[in-house]
């Protein structure tokens, strides 16, 4: 049964640890991050990008997909299945098709057209039980073809959609997606207090946290971040552990090209990538 992620959030900022986001991307990623988490027994939000959702087809069939995995596998941690990055259109096709939580990103509308459809979706969400995150302040890096430098959110902006009534809040921090450069600044937690301050309660989500020093990560949950969002580290260890598989040439030995076993140790890599971030969030025996 998918759940909101209302509440695993709010205990979780209330408890000073957070729930990771990881996203999904094929049959493979889905199960990995679901048994580990039941495994840890961890809470997990499964996030899906407008470009992952078009790969698997849409996203009734990640739905399907979802939902018979949660049966079959017997998961009983709390598990939300949230739009990443959402236009207000994906927002709508998601709602339709049977997400728990989604968000919409409308960082690059003018604050007054953010405000004016946020509204909009807290309506619908509320009316369905389901979760909601919305953005302020462009997260750097690059994410389904959009380019950002890592901008810092305007607290004051982050106040004005907290208080339409979304369930968490992302506010850029300097953060950015994929593999952070050399140059990186780091986070900034003056940001990230001053949001805090402002909006109180509410869950914060810190984006692209593939490559955050851990010592951030810890300082990042004590000042209210309740969720971090995860995506990149696991492609890259997905990838290593499939290149080693046929660099040492174990497709070309017996069976060894069955997409179960070529596909192996790189869900093996996927797992302990997971395991080793729902440790450093905290939220182990959280379920």
């Amino acid at each position: 049964m998918l759940v909101s992620a209302k509440e695993m959030l709010q205990k979780a900022k209330a408890g000073k640890y957070a729930v990771g986001q990881f996203n999904i991307n094929n049959l493979e990623w889905t199960k990995a991050i679901l048994l580990t988490a039941q495994e840890m027994n961890s809470p997990v939000i499964l996030g899906v990008s407008e470009g992952a959702g078009k790969y698997m087809t849409g996203y009734k069939t990640v739905v399907g997909m979802v939902n018979g995995m949660l049966e079959e596998l017997k998961i009983t941690v709390p598990v939300a299945l949230h739009l990443d990055h959402g236009s207000y259109e994906g927002c709508l096709k998601c709602i339709e098709a049977g997400f728990s939580s989604i968000m919409f990103d409308g960082s690059h509308y003018p604050i007054e057209e953010n405000v004016a459809k946020t509204s909009e979706l807290v309506k619908i969400c509320n009316e369905k039980g389901m979760s909601l995150e919305a953005e302020v302040g462009s997260i750097g890096g690059e994410e389904d073809g959009v380019v950002g430098a890592g901008e810092c959110a305007d607290p004051q902006e982050c106040k004005a959609i907290a208080d339409l009534g979304v369930t968490m809040l992302a506010a850029g921090i300097g953060n950015i997606h994929g593999k952070y450069p050399e140059n990186w600044k780091g986070l900034s937690f003056d940001t990230l207090a001053a949001v805090q301050e402002l909006t109180g309660e509410m869950p914060l989500v810190l984006h692209g946290g593939t490559g955050i020093p851990e010592d951030m990560i810890k300082k990042a949950i004590s000042l209210g971040v309740a969720k971090i969002n995860v995506n990149t580290e696991c492609q890259l260890s997905f990838a290593a552990a499939t290149r080693e598989y046929i660099e040492a040439g174990k497709d070309l030995q017996g069976k060894g090209f069955d997409p179960r076993k070529l596909l192996a140790p790189g869900f093996e890599a996927i797992k302990a990538t997971v395991r080793e971030k729902i440790a450093l969030f905290g939220s182990e025996n959280k379920a």
